[in-house]
């Protein structure tokens, strides 16, 4: 049983190593790039549309709702790259299906990766829509003394981000390795479709909690009733 799809290697040479985390993590992104590739190619205008057509309307709609529900006033400009971290983690734990594969996201390189995506996107979002002045006021608020303490913040919610969703993948993965050895049939079928919810379950929290820190730092402070009289 491997802890780690860091532990299984396809290639060595020296300290260069081609494991089934590399491995997998692009095909993935294979998959992803030719699968939006083949969906989309095909888009019209037209009143008559396909069933692929519904589903992806369907999908898109309700990805960008969730988004806008969250609190970010344009889901359309945060909906490819929340988007794709939510398809990347969700068809990473829907592949496990397949004999021989295994999810890199049991892998810390692969979800600190992820979360490392979320803690340059937060930052980078929060300047697009406030500018440097207006994002970097926020960490000073209310006081200067809370610069330390929000920068802390920013890191350890990115630690968190990487830990939990490599914890939850892993521990799967292991409870199915541990009852195969003990009963080789039935359980594992069970522990397997239970491992595929908790990886969607997985991928919809982690494509949550990016959406609430982005919006976070895109958030712009209105001045209240008091503040727009006195200005007037």
């Amino acid at each position: 049983m491997h802890l780690s799809p860091d532990e299984i290697i396809f290639w060595q040479y020296g300290f260069l190593k081609l494991n089934a985390t590399i491995v997998f993590t692009w095909v993935l992104m294979l998959v992803l790039a030719v699968g939006s590739k083949l969906i989309t190619r095909k888009l019209s205008s037209d009143l008559k549309r396909s069933r692929w057509r519904n589903l992806l309307e369907i999908v898109v709609t309700m990805t960008e709702k969730q988004i806008e529900e969250v609190g970010l006033r344009n889901p359309k400009k945060y909906l490819p790259f929340l988007g794709a971290l939510f398809l990347f983690v969700a068809l990473a734990a829907l592949f496990t299906i397949f004999p021989g594969y295994e999810p890199p996201t049991g892998s810390l390189s692969t979800t600190a990766a992820l979360a490392l995506c979320v803690f340059v996107a937060t930052p980078l979002f929060g300047i697009l829509e406030r500018g440097w002045g207006g994002y970097l006021k926020s960490y000073v608020q209310p006081t200067f003394v809370m610069l330390p303490f929000n920068i802390i913040s920013e890191l350890s919610r990115t630690l968190a981000l990487a830990v939990r969703l490599f914890g939850n993948m892993m521990s799967g993965a292991m409870i199915i390795g541990i009852l195969l050895t003990i009963t080789p049939f039935i359980f594992p079928i069970v522990m397997k479709a239970l491992g595929l919810l908790t990886g969607m379950v997985q991928a919809y929290i982690f494509f949550i909690l990016s959406t609430v820190y982005i919006a976070a730092a895109t958030r712009v402070s209105k001045p209240g009733p008091e503040a727009e009289h006195i200005e007037k």
